[in-house]
């Protein structure tokens, strides 16, 4: 995987109406008309969306008689979630540093007898 394609999959990712023609799609295959159903755009407005998710790799276009249906190509999603699951222990260290610190605070607060709650600098 090159960061060229993941940058490419994260693109065409970054437009809320590509991402609901996904969302559509994870339901099976649909036709392009099908697919512009629930948005108020042109045709040639959706045929941009959907060449945008073809050069992704996240749809595929069959051609079956005269009906061109449009399907979903997961490939490059699962390169995005491995990508991002590189960076899934950060949030629980994170968390853990900011348990740490809050605990600490807290604990001068009793020390050295700090009120809470916007009392902050006056002593008990």
């Amino acid at each position: 995987m090159t960061s060229d394609r993941l940058s490419t999959t994260f693109a065409a990712l970054a437009d809320p109406t590509r991402r609901a023609i996904l969302t559509r799609l994870m339901s099976g295959e649909a036709s392009v008309t099908q697919l512009a159903e629930p948005f108020e755009i042109s045709m040639p407005a959706i045929s941009k969306h959907l060449k945008v998710l073809e050069r992704a790799g996240l749809i595929a276009r069959g051609h079956e008689a005269q009906w061109r249906p449009c399907r979903l190509e997961a490939g490059p999603l699962k390169d995005v979630a491995d990508w991002a699951e590189h960076y899934r222990k950060f949030w629980p260290e994170s968390l853990d540093r900011l348990d740490d610190y809050l605990r600490d605070v807290q604990n001068k607060e009793k020390k050295y007898g700090y009120r809470k709650h916007g009392d902050k600098g006056k002593r008990a």
